[in-house]
């Protein structure tokens, strides 16, 4: 009997961003075209940047290296738009012969395909590359146009979840040295930790004394993140900015306890309007 049918087949992996998202379609890719290097490039027209890599055997590009934009194959793949660019024989083709990769490579092969954004801006493009010539199938052809229009949705994934972790967390100034970090939705692992680089760079920025993290809009928490948050308030207190929460709904104080989280120096109110008027504020209605 397989491990599959006993239940113990490999849990599916899940990708928290755009970079882990490419690592792991490069990988695969490899296992489908005979290539040496594939790769995924940024480029803002200028610079050309290898932002993810992966060498088979030979090391013919590395994370991070940048070349002018107008001397690389990318260009050439974006120039070309929406289809495949294949050059069999770089150091015979009269679009490559003269670049100066392809006379640091001494020759070779080159398959791309541009990735773009919903929008139609192009992001960079994911390639291959080898030393040696290889012949390419419609196969491959068509490996590299699902890869891409694959990326180009991880992308939109990405910069959407950028923008609900920005709006469904933002900081709040309320007055001087005062401000209120609102979290709503469910808080994963990643968002907890771009909710503490946010708390902490707002805080510093703008001068804080107080802040008043306000959880009543939170939908689901597990221990991990409980962790986590508990972490920022302790951060928050290091840097010199006194800590606040409010909203703390019995099952998450449940889970304090059982946790046995220290809460003892921590400043907490049912609502905001408490906590304020702990620090001295006071709200007038007219």
């Amino acid at each position: 009997m397989t491990d599959t049918l006993l239940g113990l087949s490999k849990p599916i992996k899940k990708y928290s961003n755009f970079d882990e998202a490419s690592e792991s379609i490069l990988q695969m890719m490899s296992k489908f075209i005979e290539i040496n290097t594939l790769f995924i490039a940024k480029n803002d027209r200028q610079h050309n940047e290898i932002v993810k890599v992966f060498n088979k055997d030979s090391v013919l590009l590395e994370e991070g290296s940048e070349l002018p934009f107008r001397e690389t194959f990318c260009k050439l793949s974006v120039d070309r738009g929406r289809e495949v660019l294949i050059i069999p024989d770089l150091a015979g083709s009269g679009l490559t012969k003269d670049l100066d990769v392809t006379k640091n490579l001494g020759g070779g092969c080159f398959i791309g395909i541009p990735i773009y954004y919903e929008n139609g801006e192009n992001y960079g493009t994911i390639c291959g590359l080898d030393t040696n010539s290889l012949p390419f199938t419609d196969k491959h052809v068509e490996l590299f146009e699902t890869m891409a229009t694959l990326l180009s949705y991880v992308l939109e994934l990405d910069r959407a979840n950028k923008e609900i972790i920005h709006l469904s967390a933002p900081i709040v100034p309320i007055t001087k040295g005062v401000a209120i970090l609102p979290i709503i939705g469910d808080i994963s692992e990643y968002r907890a930790e771009k909710i503490i680089h946010t708390a902490l760079t707002s805080s510093t920025d703008l001068s804080l004394n107080y802040l008043i993290i306000d959880l009543s809009g939170i939908l689901q928490i597990n221990d991990d993140v409980s962790v986590h948050l508990l972490n920022l308030v302790r951060m928050l207190d290091l840097i010199g900015v006194t800590p606040a929460l409010t909203g703390i709904r019995p099952d998450l104080a449940m889970k304090a306890v059982q946790l046995n989280l220290d809460l003892d120096n921590i400043l907490i109110g049912g609502d905001v309007e408490g906590v304020l008027s702990h620090i001295g504020f006071s709200l007038n209605r007219k």
